[in-house]
């Protein structure tokens, strides 16, 4: 399918990748700008999302480096893991057609809303780590695959959810907890990507352009995250979980 685009919307698709890479290293939630972008630019819905996984996988790595490079996360040591995030996005994305998410989508917003309000209102979560409630390994087998499943087959609010894992069960900080998201979200992105990619769903070139500014967006967003921890993070976080909630709240009435 070819898209020809203007000049303004090529340059709103550039910036709206910039903003999703700033926002998505911090909390995560870039998708609830730029699948709308690529809907305004003229693109059908399920390419918009197949397309959105092409520059939001760049973002998601980037971010993943940024962090690794500070010394937050060992990225060999979470391999296993993503492998395991990238398995259950393939599948989710297979299974588009296949599982009912009707019930999901009326879900969703519930589960967004009630992060956004753990992550207001609970005391003391900062960048101290605390007790964690689930070994690594059991964390790895159900928390992961289950989040990197839901990421192929809708994907809104994936980043939040595993960033609400490693804090809740992990037993990470918020900034710690944002640094171990980054690997795994890319993984699950790329698995789905994998499975839009063989049925010819991508837009390619749209989706490389925008990921030349997420790229950028990611690394401002990570250092700034770094700097300043915990401050940043949970606003961010629950302005975007609480926005990606209203959006589709609004999409189904």
């Amino acid at each position: 399918m070819m898209i020809e685009l203007s000049t303004e919307i090529f340059l709103m698709l550039v910036v709206a990748g910039f903003a999703a890479g700033f926002i998505d290293a911090i909390a995560g939630g870039g998708g609830l700008i730029t699948v709308p972008a690529l809907m305004l630019a003229g693109i059908p819905p399920t390419q918009a999302l197949a397309t959105n996984k092409v520059q939001g996988a760049f973002g998601a790595a980037t971010a993943a480096i940024s962090y690794a490079r500070s010394g937050l996360v060992d990225l060999r040591a979470q391999i296993g893991t993503a492998a395991i995030a990238f398995g259950a996005g393939l599948l989710g994305a297979l299974m588009v057609s296949a599982v009912p998410t009707e019930m999901l989508r009326y879900v969703l917003p519930v589960l967004l809303i009630g992060i956004a309000v753990f992550f207001a209102l609970k005391p003391g979560l900062n960048d101290m780590d605390r007790a964690r409630r689930m070994a690594p390994a059991v964390f790895g087998a159900t928390v992961v695959p289950l989040i990197g499943f839901y990421d192929g087959l809708l994907g809104p609010g994936a980043g939040s959810f595993y960033m609400l894992g490693f804090v809740m069960l992990a037993g990470h900080g918020v900034l710690k907890a944002t640094a171990h998201t980054k690997l795994l979200n890319f993984a699950s992105n790329l698995g789905g990507l994998v499975a839009f990619a063989m049925v010819g769903q991508p837009l390619w070139l749209i989706g490389l352009v925008m990921a030349v500014a997420q790229v950028a967006g990611a690394s401002l967003g990570s250092r700034l995250a770094m700097r300043i921890g915990a401050r940043v993070i949970k606003p961010l976080l629950v302005a975007t979980s609480t926005a990606l909630a209203l959006r589709l709240i609004w999409q189904m009435l």
